[in-house]
């Protein structure tokens, strides 16, 4: 596969036109059979990629993402279209006027925009199973997740149909499925990338968050999006291992790759993580029955049957109960900041096990199969809850089902994060392995 980077430098030094690239960019995802796109954007993808050859032409700039086409999860405003959220029925509803911000940000240094994809209806699930748009493949494995809710923009990347797509990410919608389909993913700190124009789910833990199927990649577009690079890291970062719940349901290889890393790095243990978890299930679901609350009593068969029925559970929840979730939050993230105060990186699992099985989605936890749409955010949801930045990334495994860790930072200091990550690059223990068959879009 092509990477965004080597694409941008192809396009500005003028050895390739973005049109040309877009449109070989469109071929592929015109011929998607994972089941990733739900609408392709041929004619807009076209008129960006012109503009930018005509800058290029007028001696300007062209932007740092020149001519590199991109994706985005159907959550994202993209103006002359309704916004699905993964719902036809929204599908039939009024256009928006302008792009998100987060595409703002990106045709503005010169990338393009060139489909909308897969997720799970609302976002609400681990899996990207859609009663309106069908279910997303991994492309390591057709008969298995891609993971979700962001699954249709972790599998576009993930066979090679575009460099860069965006998710979001409200309990591990951009980690899981990153883990998956073995790619690099971010969910970043609280306020960290522009939320406006993203179709919410849950206010209280809401991001977007790209995926890349290089770290290069992933830093670029995450400096685009934040609008400025990380801080450096000049130290090299203190680590920390996770334990206590973060040692138990996560597969054999992600905790020898974690002893591996770090084999010297204190093992500490979150408190009460079970009950962190609970409490976000609470927020979630309060915060997303709320939100559809009057559409669900104006119409209830409007929604997917799989979220219809928790929608409608979170909005029946009572407000005491939220408001005590809200304060036992609080109260820990103070905890936690006090807990890893004396750690730059901590290292933990990300999905638990490798893709489930698309005809059998369930997964082993403690010990008894269990819903895989429910659990695959066991190790991600109680990161959520602490409020910091996390950089998930891809074991080297090739020939096999990707599995994926967790890189968890604190806010600002995100160059931790990418330090370490190239490290674990150099040394191969993390790194990308393409499925086979993976789009290559060489230059013509």
């Amino acid at each position: 596969m092509r990477s965004a980077t080597d694409i941008a430098a192809a396009v500005r030094a003028g050895r390739e036109s973005a049109v040309s690239v877009a449109a070989a960019a469109l071929a592929a995802l015109r011929a998607d059979s994972h089941g990733a796109v739900t609408r392709l954007l041929a004619e807009r993808a076209m008129a960006e990629a012109a503009e930018v050859d005509a800058r290029i032409a007028r001696g300007e700039d062209p932007g740092l993402l020149a001519g590199v086409p991109y994706a985005v999860k159907d959550l994202f405003d993209v103006a002359g279209l309704p916004t699905t959220a993964g719902s036809a029925a929204r599908a039939k509803g009024p256009a928006a006027r302008v792009d998100a911000e987060a595409v703002q940000r990106l045709q503005a240094q010169g990338a393009v925009l060139c489909a909308t994809l897969n997720m799970d209806a609302f976002a609400y699930g681990f899996a990207t199973v859609n009663a309106d748009y069908g279910t997303t493949r991994n492309p390591h494995g057709a008969t298995r997740l891609a993971g979700g809710s962001s699954g249709g923009s972790a599998a576009a990347v993930a066979a090679g149909l575009v460099p860069l797509a965006l998710g979001s990410d409200t309990n591990g919608s951009v980690r899981v499925p990153a883990s998956l389909c073995g790619l690099y993913g971010l969910r970043p700190a609280r306020g960290d990338l522009p939320l406006a124009g993203a179709f919410p789910f849950a206010e209280s833990f809401d991001e977007i968050g790209p995926f890349a199927a290089s770290l290069a990649d992933l830093t670029l577009v995450w400096d685009v999006l934040r609008g400025g690079a990380p801080l450096p890291s000049r130290a090299a970062p203190r680590i920390a291992r996770l334990g206590g719940r973060f040692r138990e349901n996560a597969d054999p290889a992600q905790l020898a790759a974690i002893d591996a890393i770090a084999p010297e790095a204190p093992l500490i243990e979150l408190p009460d993580v079970p009950r962190a978890r609970s409490a976000a299930f609470v927020i979630t679901a309060y915060e997303g029955g709320h939100l559809h609350r009057e559409a669900l009593s104006a119409d209830p068969f409007f929604y997917d049957p799989a979220v219809r029925d928790r929608l409608i559970a979170g909005a029946l929840l009572p407000d005491a109960l939220y408001r005590k979730a809200l304060a036992f939050r609080a109260d820990y993230i103070a905890q936690i900041e006090a807990l890893v105060a004396d750690h730059d990186v901590l290292l933990a699992p990300s999905a638990p096990c490798t893709a489930p099985l698309i005809a059998d989605p369930m997964i082993l936890i403690d010990g008894e199969m269990s819903p895989a749409r429910a659990n695959l955010g066991i190790h991600t949801q109680p990161i959520t809850f602490t409020a910091l930045p996390v950089l998930a990334m891809p074991l080297k495994r090739p020939g096999q089902l990707p599995l994926g860790l967790q890189l968890i930072g604190k806010p600002g200091r995100e160059g931790a994060l990418l330090r370490l990550a190239a490290e674990l690059e150099n040394r191969s223990i993390t790194g990308v392995t393409m499925p086979a068959g993976a789009f290559a879009g060489e230059m013509t």
